[in-house]
């Protein structure tokens, strides 16, 4: 149970941090900070949050995350579908906050409410295809660099950095293409809020990051040193 709550926790700290920047600080006038400055917004969420409930959870804060740990064999099966529970709830309480934070101002317009989405909901206007596409291989870097950073080989104490990091390169990446997801539970999180066509493309947002996470899981367990 005191990993669910982590897990709760964590995510929820995720959407608020990340979302948040980007619902409340991007396009703010003279002082937005951004693409950049969510990109960052994002890796920092993870990167406290690893070092905080890391040593209870594990701090995936992601149904992929979860799921490619899984494949990988560095997760438990048992404990799958409970931490994703605890995700999703997580993310909505982050963007039930947040809702009610950003709609405290008069006037304000919400819009897509950092959701994610493709063609006309793609912030750059990038077809379905290029979101699938961007998805599953942002996803499995993602889980790559997880994998490999958390792994007993690896330099101990930077495996939140370097989760961290690989978390803003992404959103770098693909900002423009899906508002960037490699997050189901982000996503559903968003999408419940702003409704309509968000809401109808959320599907594109599991399927993807969790393929992602798969093909990560598998090449990963088979590069993995095992002496």
């Amino acid at each position: 149970m005191k990993k669910l709550i982590a897990e709760f926790f964590g995510t929820l700290w995720l959407v608020l941090g990340g979302c948040g920047s980007a619902v409340l600080a991007a396009g703010f006038p003279d002082l937005g900070i951004g693409f950049v400055g969510v990109a960052f917004a994002f890796g920092l969420t993870v990167v406290t949050m690893a070092y905080a409930i890391g040593h209870i959870s594990g701090c995936h804060l992601n149904p992929a995350v979860s799921v490619g740990l899984w494949i990988g064999g560095r997760f438990d099966q048992k404990d799958l579908i409970p931490y994703i529970v605890a995700q999703v709830l997580g993310g909505l309480a982050g963007a039930g906050i947040l809702y009610v934070i950003a709609t405290g101002k008069a006037g304000v317009e919400l819009g897509g409410f950092a959701s994610n989405g493709f063609g006309e909901a793609s912030p750059g206007g990038y077809s379905m295809t290029a979101a699938l596409v961007c998805e599953i291989v942002m996803t499995f870097f993602f889980l790559m660099v997880i994998l490999g950073s958390t792994h007993p080989k690896a330099p101990a104490g930077f495996g939140g950095l370097a989760i961290g990091l690989a978390l803003v390169l992404i959103h770098l990446i693909s900002i423009p293409v899906t508002n960037t997801s490699v997050n189901p539970a982000r996503s559903t999180s968003q999408a419940i809020f702003a409704g309509g066509i968000y809401l109808q493309q959320l599907w594109l947002f599991w399927i993807a990051p969790i393929i992602g996470a798969i093909l990560a899981g598998v090449v990963y367990k088979y590069l993995s040193p095992t002496d």
